[in-house]
């Protein structure tokens, strides 16, 4: 880089710092200048986050000036070559400033106001009534994974863990994982997708074999490791969904559908008082039928 551009970047930089200093007239260092409008050092250090190294600070700030004058560059061109009527946006800001307006209104009516408590009877007969809704696109599984050094005396013990899931199995196996695994995942209470899982192991598992099968184990060996993927449960792609799947996705279309007629009865109420309070007027004209 040119000695220069060194210098100027070098000085930049200290007057970005010492404009730091509490002080209006600081803020008021000019930076840049296009036309009438000018950017104050004041402006780029709102934009500026804390804690940049002096490069990024540098580069940061170079960057905003130059989009900063390609902007007012662009706001001059548009003033000298639009005609009046495109220049003035006073419906268009009318227009911005009421959707914001009644936005927030709405929102915050909604937070004050609005019941998001979902109880798991509202669930279960939301679920009842719309499980045709609820139909899988992929196979989902309950299962555990574990993948042990091949140097771990008898690694097939663990199966034991996995042939009947009880409170007691499942806190033996995590402590024998948490001293031998190198890494294991135990989905007994929560549905995953089983390519997911499946993933883990070291070649491709056929999806029905391990499915189908009577004993839904499987075990794969490498130069390395002990594999082994268990299957507790699992529903096909296709079938419904097992409501504790769709748990969440549930509670939010309830909440969802909470909003909508909450927002439809303020619209009406609203609309109600200002005919109960003579809010608004609605002037009707006679027409004289004529031929066309």
């Amino acid at each position: 880089m040119p000695r220069k551009t060194n210098l100027y970047l070098f000085s930049f930089l200290m007057l970005l710092l010492s404009a730091c200093t509490p002080g209006e007239e600081a803020g008021k260092t000019p930076l840049a200048r296009v036309g009438e409008k000018v950017l104050y050092i004041s402006d780029l250090q709102s934009v500026l986050p804390s804690g940049l190294s002096q490069d990024d600070s540098l580069l940061m700030a170079q960057d905003y000036i130059k989009k900063w004058i390609m902007n007012e560059l662009l706001v001059s061109k548009a003033e000298e070559n639009l005609k009046p009527d495109q220049k003035d946006l006073t419906r268009e800001l009318e227009d911005y400033r009421n959707s914001m307006l009644t936005y927030r209104y709405k929102m915050e009516l909604m937070l004050q106001k609005l019941d998001t408590i979902v109880r798991e009877q509202e669930i279960s007969n939301y679920y009842n009534l719309y499980q045709e809704n609820f139909v899988l696109d992929r196979t989902i599984v309950k299962a555990i994974f574990i993948q042990i050094p091949a140097e771990v005396s008898n690694p097939e013990q663990v199966k034991v863990f996995c042939e009947q899931v009880t409170d007691d199995n499942l806190k033996e196996l995590q402590e024998y994982c948490t001293k031998f695994a190198i890494t294991y995942d135990i989905f007994v209470d929560n549905w995953v997708d089983l390519d997911l899982i499946a993933a883990k192991m070291p070649e491709p598992v056929d999806n029905e074999k391990i499915l189908l099968r009577r004993n839904n184990q499987i075990e794969m060996r490498d130069d390395g490791f002990y594999y082994l993927l268990c299957i507790i449960d699992f529903r096909l792609i296709n079938q419904t969904a097992p409501i504790e799947y769709v748990h969440e996705s549930i509670r939010n279309l309830i909440i969802n559908k909470r909003k909508i007629d909450f927002l439809k009865k303020l619209e009406e109420d609203v609309y109600n008082e200002g005919v109960r309070n003579n809010k608004f007027k609605v002037y009707e004209y006679e027409t004289e039928n004529q031929p066309i």
